[in-house]
């Protein structure tokens, strides 16, 4: 959000100045998935955060977006869903564990062991 930074040329004794409208100070966040049907095109679903810096304000995902973005994602494939993890804090949490398990039926996740790192 914020312009990069960098050096120019410009006439001895005059700085070049760039201005530039906005804070800067916000962040953003997307959670996607990619949907591949056979015989179909494939397909991006996502849901997008932004984070002003406000009181109250979320500043990412929690749970339950992750929750709505699944069950959106499943909507137009009307099959199962096969999920491949990280290790992202969002993902080892307890309450979307639950959810996969209640949603068994049409929800594989299969998540990698952690890295280490030397």
């Amino acid at each position: 959000m914020t312009p990069p930074r960098s050096r120019t040329w410009g006439r001895i004794g005059r700085t070049p100045v760039v201005r530039v409208r906005g804070r800067g100070s916000g962040r953003l966040s997307m959670a996607g998935t990619t949907r591949y049907k056979s015989g179909e095109r494939a397909r991006l679903i996502y849901a997008i955060r932004e984070y002003r810096g406000r009181k109250g304000e979320p500043k990412g995902f929690g749970w339950r977006d992750l929750r709505d973005l699944l069950v959106r994602a499943r909507i137009p494939l009307g099959g199962s869903i096969v999920l491949v993890w990280d290790n992202v804090r969002l993902h080892l949490t307890a309450r979307i564990w639950e959810f996969i398990a209640a949603n068994a039926a049409w929800l594989t996740v299969f998540q990698p062991p952690p890295t280490r790192q030397t």
